[in-house]
């Protein structure tokens, strides 16, 4: 049986704690051109995509934006990402932490954590109120690094209360 996926929510982006990048790695936006190491990335777990893909379905995307998606560089290579994302060109108040990935020899790191909170920054820094996301039940490190960062779960269908209790338990979090 196929469940859909988990969706979290930070209403609150106001006390965000400072992005602290680990020694030897890099912090920086898109450039043109990234769709092959964008999709390098995330073929390691979300998904199968190529640079063509990656034009077609996100960065060509009009509501794409080039300096939301961030990319933790180790000796200059893009080693993960993660994108703000809108659901629409015309939403500047409700966004979306999309696409976090790093690739498998890089985690474990704080890097996914990293990663979704210089989205959360950008968001703050440009004035949406709110920030979701989608998640799997078996992502329980991305779970676990979410709340860490304020996220709670959010429950929109009759599998979710369930599901949750399950995972919160798991990791020894009170629901």
């Amino acid at each position: 049986m196929s469940h859909s996926q988990l969706k979290m929510i930070i209403r609150d982006l106001s006390n965000l704690p400072p992005i602290e990048i680990p020694k030897g790695y890099e912090l920086r936006t898109f450039k043109p051109g990234d769709e092959a190491a964008w999709a390098e990335i995330m073929n390691t777990g979300i998904g199968e995509w190529s640079e063509q893909s990656c034009r077609e379905k996100l960065t060509g995307c009009p509501q794409f934006m080039p300096e939301g998606l961030f990319f933790v560089t180790y000796k200059g290579k893009p080693v993960g990402s993660a994108c703000a994302w809108r659901p629409s060109e015309t939403e500047w108040e409700k966004g979306s932490l999309h696409m976090v990935c790093v690739l498998p020899e890089h985690r474990s790191k704080g890097l996914g954590y990293l990663l979704s909170l210089a989205v959360l920054h950008f968001f703050r820094d440009h004035g949406f109120k709110e920030v979701e996301l989608l998640t799997d039940d078996f992502r329980i490190p991305a779970i676990k690094t979410y709340l860490r960062l304020g996220f709670q779960p959010l429950c929109t269908d009759d599998t979710h209360p369930t599901r949750w209790k399950t995972i919160l338990a798991q990791i020894g979090e009170p629901k």
